[in-house]
């Protein structure tokens, strides 16, 4: 998978269209409908993007330390709920919030 040309194309569009499943920090978390495997989950952070792959951890694209780092804590938090949102969204049904970082 080429997540460079993921991210490009999901940041041409003019407004962030996918569930958002948690906000926090001024970072939008969210998995865009319709996605390819594997599962992953999109975090936004005012200009920057990154894909981070649900199952191993893995990041692509750029973002701030601090943030990511944040993120990541989410991450490790919530592995369980974000492939049970993953599932969610890939029935087409749109997934319940997660609790965002505290």
């Amino acid at each position: 998978m080429d997540y460079n040309n993921e991210i490009e194309r999901n940041s041409q569009l003019t407004e962030i269209r996918m569930p958002e499943l948690a906000r926090f920090l001024g970072i939008v978390i969210g998995i865009f409908p319709r996605e390819h495997p594997p599962p992953h989950f999109h975090a936004v952070y005012g200009e920057y993007q990154i894909i981070i792959d649900i199952k191993t951890g893995v990041v692509q694209g750029t973002f701030p330390k601090r943030a990511l780092r944040h993120v990541l804590e989410w991450y490790d938090e919530h592995q369980l709920e974000l492939l049970e949102a993953w599932d969610c969204i890939q029935a087409g049904n749109y997934p319940p919030k997660i609790n965002p970082l505290e």
